[in-house]
């Protein structure tokens, strides 16, 4: 199967029904056709420049270069997922407890599938190393970042029943664990909806670009099960971590509940 080249008017086309979906957000007063437009535009940019920078990687292969390019996306993933947080910790916590739960899952998970599963020589090589860490912090970030918002909004909810529990003699952990385990299960859903739909709902991404691109039915589904697998496991790695590091950082040495160690997005108590 040969593959069909887009063009920058196939393109144009396509974008014109963003432009519809802007419309009707305008002329129903939604208020997102801005939100729309940028994302969009966002999207487009940051996809047509990623696709220079991975042409340009995989004629190199080189290492520092592929190691700069996945701390370019760690950071950005970082970051993101403070975005996404209504309630976020003060200072370095609030970019460092997500950043760092992404690279302690999505870094070790897609190094066990380059030399282990896949075994990719070398495991650097930029064609299965970027777009499978791009996957896997894709989703990570989508786990991690619920997952943080939950805990955040549910302890300053329930702080007065956390509280109690502690003065009953609880610990620290006991004292948040439900909500901890809440949490959790909030950070788990996307992935576990995502396993339990795929192939009979829709195609997922990985499936359909490598059919588009002329690969084998069978093959695809057999590559797009093994990245489910490593991205469900990266995500429930992350959301561990990320829950962990973040009730521990709600109370202190003395097992006090710290919530002036949380912040409102707008920067508010």
């Amino acid at each position: 199967m040969i593959l069909i080249h887009l063009t920058p008017w196939d393109l144009t086309l396509a974008s014109v029904l963003v432009l519809l979906l802007a419309a009707m957000s305008w002329r129903l007063r939604l208020g997102v056709e801005r939100r729309i437009l940028i994302a969009a535009t966002r999207s487009a940019v940051q996809l047509m420049l990623v696709g220079f920078v991975l042409k340009f990687l995989f004629a190199q292969t080189s290492l520092p270069l592929i190691a700069l390019m996945m701390l370019v996306m760690l950071s950005a993933a970082g970051f993101e997922v403070m975005q996404r947080q209504k309630r976020r910790y003060r200072g370095l916590w609030g970019y460092g407890i997500g950043a760092f739960s992404m690279f302690l899952s999505s870094f070790t998970v897609t190094l066990l599938a380059l030399t282990v599963i896949i075994g990719v020589e070398p495991w650097y090589q930029p064609q299965y190393l970027i777009p499978l860490l791009g996957m896997l912090l894709g989703n990570a970030m989508s786990g991690v970042a619920i997952a943080l918002d939950s805990l955040t909004r549910q302890a300053w909810e329930s702080r007065g029943k956390i509280e109690a529990r502690l003065l009953a003699g609880g610990t620290w952990e006991e004292s948040i664990e439900d909500i901890r385990r809440e949490s959790l299960r909030a950070g788990l859903i996307p992935i576990v909806n995502a396993m339990g739909t795929a192939g009979l709902v829709s195609l997922p991404g990985m499936m359909t670009g490598q059919i588009l691109a002329g690969s084998p039915p069978l093959e695809a589904a057999k590559y797009q099960l093994l990245i489910m697998f490593l991205i469900s496991a990266g995500t429930g790695l992350g959301s561990v971590a990320a829950v962990w590091l973040g009730s521990r950082r709600l109370f202190d040495d003395r097992q006090r509940l710290r919530l002036d160690r949380l912040a409102e997005a707008d920067g508010r108590h």
